[in-house]
């Protein structure tokens, strides 16, 4: 058996396990952050879950890396899963992959490609803005001069950057909310020109086809 094959094998077996831990991870920090007042045990536990699921995504790293046997190179040609390794807040994403790769095992998926498209960027968006909303919340709500003092603050200002509207009602005072900040508006950026390109593309099509029906028949 070849490598790519052992990869193959690899990745469908730890799809599943892996989005999964996404969703553990990203329930666990929720609890943690927004449930301050709980007993210390209780996030002793929470913390030891969402610390476990990112030792689960080092472990997947480190087999694919193994198995690619593309050496150093390896980081470069799947930078993606390399970001998402190393920042937290990307990690609920892997549940898209996820679900993409259970909709292939069962066959074709019902949906056109820009429809897949559009939906899959629209769940990014709202993974990536939950797990945003609560990583600045966690470190703006403590700060002397800090703006976004709830929640529900964290979440409008996670839509407005998101949308990069900023209406600059709310701003990050911490020098990890402006860290988180600017991953927000990179991923924001991306996720909303996927989904316009996707849409003009669609259009395109369409528009091309009705072209096409009503051009006269060649003689």
């Amino acid at each position: 058996m070849d490598d790519r094959s052992r990869l193959d094998r690899w990745d469908r077996r730890t799809d599943l396990p892996l989005g999964v831990a996404s969703l553990v991870f990203l329930g666990s920090y929720a609890v943690h952050v927004l449930d301050p007042e709980l007993p210390s045990a209780v996030h002793a536990i929470l913390l030891s879950l969402t610390y476990a699921t990112w030792a689960m995504f080092a472990v997947d790293y480190a087999v694919r890396w193994r198995l690619s046997h593309e050496g150093p190179g390896f980081v470069r040609r799947h930078w993606l899963d390399t970001v998402v390794l190393l920042l937290p807040l990307l990690r609920p994403v892997r549940v898209v992959r996820t679900y993409e790769a259970m909709l292939r095992r069962h066959g074709e998926p019902r949906m056109g490609l820009h429809a897949r498209v559009a939906a899959y960027s629209a769940l990014s968006i709202a993974l990536l803005g939950f797990a945003g909303s609560l990583a600045v919340y966690q470190a703006e709500r403590s700060a002397p001069d800090a703006t976004i003092r709830t929640f529900g603050d964290s979440l409008w200002w996670t839509c407005e950057t998101l949308t990069t509207v900023g209406y600059g009602d709310f701003v990050p005072v911490t020098a990890m909310g402006r860290i988180i900040a600017v991953g927000l508006m990179a991923c924001g950026l991306a996720l909303l020109g996927t989904v316009t390109g996707s849409f003009s593309s669609f259009l395109l099509q369409r528009f091309s086809l009705g072209a096409e029906e009503r051009r006269p028949p060649e003689k």
